[in-house]
């Protein structure tokens, strides 16, 4: 045991120590608050390019008035006198970004057209083709004899509200929340479980490479110094992670000091009210409930559980990989493809577990011991059975001591083997061979 402990230490303070630790450790809080900081201050900058549209309406959809949006800051020109060639020669002269043009519309209105220097803007396009939309709705029922506002009173836009009944009371489920907070755990531990268990292989690499291995072995057991690698590597994660979320939270309370301007704009009446407009339109609300009726704490444990079972897991199984490999990277590659199959698996059922997490697919994803750590995190948002839970996490914990005892035998042989290519078949006498 002291050994390992050895091993462990060793692990962690050489790469602790170096400097591309330290420098991805610091930049990676950095670059996000960073961008954090540059979306706030785009938010509330205020001013936006504005567009000045011609309108050339020979259908007289419009009936020369068209009425601007909240957040429409482009101004309409109505233009008379003109035909679609003659204008749309010299809108750009007198100042026209856009020149949209309606001619007399059949039923079909498929000749609607908007001139432009460049590629329009789609968010622009998408207001143009909305108010058009709403225009050409407006003269078919004039048409069809219906009054626009009773039709418009009567028409429904219903979003039906889905309430937890749980033992607290009852609690507001937001989908699209708990969408987000699924993919981003899944993503997450699939990102972890692929640079860290990769980073495993590569020291065991290098370690057989520069025949520094065989010091240590001489010394210690290779399955020691296999867990020791293991363990040593994932406490650089952990420390990592740890290192991430003290600096971020730091730096959250340092943004408002180091970007002073930005954040006295937040005392404006003109900000303060279009803030209070959008907290009122529902928007933050329904961010905030969805949240709230999300199980933080079950999902935080699962997460960190699943990070350590499934680092632990893979980490085994590319040690066992870097241990026969020498120094042909196309060789670990071919090795390493059947390792990596299960880690897409598990991101491709993911992404149907989050939008049906009780589908067949979906529980044997998270049952599976090699699939688990990340659709599990797909469905665990949603409610999973405690039973899928446990049993989930007990084929995780028994798979990690399998495979560590399989690679065990693997790394105790392909440690000290150089010079030759092994295959997946070597590797299977290696394990059924007794002693």
């Amino acid at each position: 045991m002291n050994k390992i402990r050895l091993i462990i230490e060793r692990e962690y303070m050489t790469r602790v120590k170096r400097k591309s630790f330290l420098l991805t450790t610091l930049l990676v809080p950095l670059v996000i608050v960073g961008f954090y900081a540059i979306i706030i201050a785009v938010s509330i900058s205020g001013e936006s390019n504005t567009q000045r549209v011609a309108i050339l309406d020979e259908a007289n959809l419009f009936n020369g008035k068209i009425e601007a949006g909240k957040n429409d800051k482009s101004t309409y020109t109505f233009i008379q006198n003109e035909t679609e060639q003659s204008f749309k020669n010299k809108y750009k002269k007198e100042g026209y970004s856009l020149f949209l043009y309606i001619p007399r519309l059949n039923e079909e209105y498929t000749q609607i057209k908007v001139h432009s220097q460049s590629a329009v803007n789609l968010f622009v396009k998408s207001a143009l083709e909305r108010k058009i939309n709403v225009a050409i709705e407006r003269k078919r029922l004039i048409a069809a004899n219906i009054d626009p506002e009773i039709y418009k009173n009567i028409k429904a836009d219903i979003e039906i509200e889905n309430a937890i009944d749980s033992g607290k009371g009852e609690k507001k489920s937001i989908a699209g929340v708990a969408y987000a907070v699924s993919f981003i755990a899944g993503i997450l531990i699939y990102m972890i479980l692929l640079i860290y268990g990769t980073m495993v292989m590569r020291g065991v690499m290098e370690e057989k490479t520069n025949r520094i291995a065989e010091v240590i072995v001489s010394s210690a057991k290779p399955f020691q110094l296999m867990l020791g690698k293991i363990v040593g590597i994932g406490a650089v994660g952990l420390t990592q992670f740890a290192i991430w979320i003290v600096v971020m939270g730091l730096l959250q309370l340092i943004i408002p000091l180091i970007f002073p301007d930005v954040f006295s704009q937040l005392s404006n009446p003109a900000i303060t009210a279009a803030a209070s407009q959008q907290i009122n339109s529902g928007k933050l609300v329904t961010i905030l409930e969805g949240l709230h009726s999300l199980p933080i704490g079950l999902i935080l444990f699962c997460f960190i559980f699943y990070f350590l079972g499934g680092y632990l897991l893979y980490a085994a199984l590319f040690a066992a990989i870097g241990s026969v490999v020498s120094e042909d990277q196309q060789e670990a590659q071919q090795l390493v493809f059947p390792v990596m199959m299960p880690l897409i698996l598990g991101f491709v059922i993911m992404t149907k577990a989050i939008n049906d997490p009780d589908s067949g697919i979906a529980v044997f994803g998270s049952l599976f011991p090699l699939t688990s750590p990340i659709v599990m995190m797909g469905r665990v948002t949603y409610g999973v059975p405690w039973w899928q839970l446990g049993l989930s996490m007990l084929l995780l914990v028994l798979s990690f001591l399998f495979f560590t005892w399989v690679t065990a035998k693997i790394y105790r042989t392909g440690i000290l083997l150089y010079g030759k290519k092994v295959t997946w078949r070597e590797m299977w006498r290696w394990l059924v061979r007794k002693g």
